[in-house]
């Protein structure tokens, strides 16, 4: 085989995630999202002394049958508050849109404006945006429109005339936001060594216990290693063989 064809048959390898930044905003629709694999990340990001703040659209009332979403919306928010203490986040904010029937547009786009100006990141996450998981892997609304509506509105907090009212509430424009890192993504560009976080992202996403139990008949410490231990290794090939959590960067 030639050194071309060496080239071609190897997997494009991903950048290492910037790391001068500061201060990071989560923004995502439901309670476990961020703990499906990005978590492990966050993690490292907290003990190196950053500051991570998660914003959920919902509280996920619609996301198990056996529970009504009176009962079900309370819960999911007390096991996301846990969640996130795991890997070092004390501030979990929550927009109340309905869960499973968000809908992309204006409102949501200045909800998620008004919270990067509050928290003022550097850097920005979110959930794939796009309308697969890869595939026939069809993802859902919710994903789609606070995906998108994040990526917008990473502009928006910076430009006082978007959305003035929020001006005049005390959140001053803010055009600090330098990269949105979209997590969940078919074209990953960056990564973060997932090692040091994997038994903490574990242990996180075990926190939403109730969901977990409705989500699967497998036992719920088992289940949530094999699914982040998995994914993580599935990047290492194009991550100097280390096991990795990927971003889709947008740079801004």
């Amino acid at each position: 085989m030639t050194d071309q064809q060496n080239s071609a048959a190897a997997p494009a390898q991903l950048a290492p995630m910037p790391e001068d930044w500061q201060r990071a905003l989560a923004v995502v629709a439901h309670p476990d999202d961020l703990e499906y694999g990005c978590a492990g990340a966050i993690a490292t990001w907290t003990d190196a002394g950053r500051e991570v703040a998660y914003l959920l659209a919902t509280r996920g009332e619609a996301g198990i049958d056996t529970i009504a979403p009176t009962d079900a919306g309370p819960l999911r928010e007390r096991e996301q508050r846990a969640s996130a203490a795991v890997v070092g986040v004390d501030t979990v904010e929550f927009l109340d849109h309905r869960d499973g029937v968000i809908e992309y547009g204006v409102a949501l786009r200045r909800d998620i404006a008004a919270a990067v100006r509050r928290h003022r990141p550097e850097l920005v996450i979110t959930l794939n945006h796009r309308d697969t998981w890869g595939g026939v892997a069809w993802n859902t609304p919710d994903h789609v429109a606070v995906g998108r509506a994040t990526l917008d509105a990473a502009s928006d907090a910076g430009n006082r005339w978007i959305f003035p009212e929020l001006t005049e509430q005390g959140l001053e424009p803010w055009d600090g936001v330098r990269w949105v890192a979209v997590a969940g993504t078919t074209s990953p560009t960056h990564a973060v060594d997932a090692t040091p976080g994997l038994d903490r992202a574990v242990r996180s996403l075990l926190e939403h216990r109730t969901y977990l139990e409705v989500l699967t008949d497998e036992d719920p410490e088992t289940y949530c290693r094999t699914f982040l231990t998995g994914y993580a290794e599935q990047l290492a090939p194009r991550f100097g063989g280390k096991p990795a959590v990927a971003f889709e960067v947008f740079a801004r």
